[in-house]
């Protein structure tokens, strides 16, 4: 597997852990709640999940065009 590859695997893996994490959180939940129980910022929340879902959809297409340039005939190109 080539450094890109691993390096966006990687890279996927933590932002799939952090989405977790997120969604865990129960943001739409805590929107209920008096804003003096709250724990966390649920708009925070949203907003975070809301990059967190843009970066995983960026890496997927990084992952498409390496694997399409490592595919083509001479390999990878600079």
């Amino acid at each position: 597997m080539s450094g890109e590859h691993e390096f966006l695997r990687e890279l996927k893996v933590e932002v799939e852990i952090e989405l977790t994490e997120v969604q865990a959180s129960h943001a739409e939940e805590a929107m209920r709640l008096p804003v003096t129980d709250w724990l966390f910022d649920p708009t925070e929340a949203e907003r975070e999940e809301i990059g967190l879902r843009g970066l995983r959809a960026a890496i997927e297409v990084l992952e498409v065009e390496v694997h399409e340039d490592d595919s083509r005939p001479g390999g990878h190109v600079a």
